[in-house]
């Protein structure tokens, strides 16, 4: 059974620094894709940084240059560094698993998700 399970979210002023973690168990694909998505209060869903089996990484351009996805494969983590944050980064974040590469992706398995507010 798969399991994700985020953790380090919180409140933080403008400006400053966040990283959230996810622990990932029961998931072994060797063509694996995994990243972190958000959803803010009525809006939908959208990717935010994913990361594949090739090390490939990529990253929405409303996060580029402040967000930073990696994967620790000994520890089975997930992580993504939030930096210069911005009250329209509060959402909650997913964390997302599933197959292929992060230009052709499908997402098979997802995090509950960890609240991120951001105050001006």
């Amino acid at each position: 059974q798969v399991e994700l399970v985020e953790s380090g979210g919180g409140s933080v002023q403008a400006g400053g620094s966040l990283s959230v973690s996810c622990a990932a168990s029961g998931y072994t694909g060797s063509n694996y894709c995994m990243g972190w998505f958000r959803q803010a209060p009525g809006k939908e869903r959208e990717r935010v940084a994913l990361i594949d089996r090739l090390g490939s990484i990529r990253y929405a351009d409303s996060v580029k240059g402040r967000f930073t996805i990696s994967k620790d494969n000994a520890k089975n983590t997930l992580y993504l560094q939030i930096n210069s944050l911005k009250p329209e980064d509060t959402a909650t974040y997913y964390c997302a698993a599933g197959r292929g590469t992060v230009l052709r992706y499908s997402i098979n398995y997802w995090g509950k998700g960890t609240l991120v507010t951001v105050s001006s």
